[in-house]
């Protein structure tokens, strides 16, 4: 099993509500979620690494929704 790797999470309050962002130390993989402040850091903090994980999973192909038009990566451009 793979070790797991450091989570560092960066929070930004925008008006009523916060942005977290998750961001792995090993791969630099950042995601972002927008939440309620009245929820606790601790459930914002648990809903944002859930979506890290979500998307490692999803680059190592373990899991995740399927990309639209049958999961073809498109034949020019960046896939983001």
């Amino acid at each position: 099993m793979a070790k797991p790797s450091e989570v560092i999470f960066v929070f930004y309050q925008v008006g009523a509500y916060v942005k977290v962002s998750a961001i792995d130390t090993a791969t630099a993989l950042e995601v972002a979620i927008v939440g309620d402040p009245a929820v606790g850091e601790e459930a914002l903090k648990r809903t944002a690494l859930a979506t890290l994980r979500y998307r490692q999973r999803q680059r190592r192909g373990q899991g995740g929704t399927p990309r639209r038009g049958g999961g073809k990566a498109p034949d020019k451009g960046v896939l983001v």
